[in-house]
């Protein structure tokens, strides 16, 4: 299935290029079983740590657009931060990767039955997006992104997390403080504290679509105090320190009172 359109003769080469996978990403492991079928073949889990192979396609100069197709858009990434806020500068491994960008073109829409979906963003918007989403392109000098809306987490204006419009089902979190002490009064460190599955409801979207193309309501309001899957959703850090979660209805479990 096509997922753009590109003006002029075909021609595109690959390229490597650093991936951008979000303004802060959660430790995880590859599990490789020891041995693979009959043959017993064994491999050392620690060849693959830390393996990330990911290409950008590198659109020629000859093409002037890059036009979306069906329910696509089309994202300008943000520029990595080079420096802190005290105007430290920050080596390449150390700077923060963007999870966001500028909507610069979108697509035509889906159809649901006989009903015609128009995009949920518009160009100009400022959103951001689901760890390792889309397609990443070079085009036009720029690092793009060409993903579904399905995966556009929410618009985001500003520079604080905590201002996000969640988009369809997602729903943004306050996390709640990890305890900092044990039943017995001994304090817990920063490593041992344990990650909390419990936060607050700061924004939700206006729901999934239904079967005929119509929104669907969440359950879940903001005020809301809720437990939530723990390896669910994309993690962010407000602006003042706080930490957020973005993530789908369905992995919210239960309600708390």
């Amino acid at each position: 299935m096509a997922v753009m359109q590109l003006s002029g003769s075909p021609y595109v080469a690959m390229k490597s290029l650093p991936s951008f996978e979000g303004l802060r990403r959660s430790p995880s492991t590859l599990r490789i079983p020891t041995s693979l079928g009959a043959s017993g073949v064994g491999l050392d889990r620690r060849c693959f740590r830390g393996l990330v192979v990911k290409a950008a396609t590198v659109v020629a100069p000859k093409y002037t657009s890059v036009k979306p197709l069906g329910d696509r858009v089309l994202v300008k990434i943000k520029t990595a931060e080079e420096k802190t806020v005290g105007g430290i500068l920050l080596p390449t491994t150390a700077q923060s990767k963007p999870q966001g960008g500028e909507v610069v073109a979108v697509g035509e829409g889906k159809s649901i039955g006989n009903k015609k979906i128009d995009p949920s963003v518009q160009t100009g918007a400022q959103i951001v997006y689901s760890k390792y989403a889309g397609t990443e392109l070079e085009f036009d000098g720029s690092n793009h992104l060409i993903l579904k809306e399905d995966d556009i987490v929410g618009i985001l204006e500003t520079e604080d997390v905590k201002d996000l419009k969640p988009l369809n089902d997602r729903v943004l979190i306050k996390v709640a403080e990890a305890e900092e002490k044990t039943a017995g009064g001994l304090l817990l460190t920063e490593s041992t504290k344990e990650k909390p599955s419990i936060g607050t409801v700061i924004a939700v979207g206006p729901g999934p679509l239904d079967e005929e193309g119509d929104r669907k309501p969440l359950t879940v309001t903001p005020g809301n105090t809720v437990l939530y899957s723990k390896y669910a959703g994309n993690e962010f850090k407000g602006a003042d320190g706080s930490d957020y979660i973005v993530l789908r209805a369905t992995d919210v479990m239960a309600a708390l009172s």
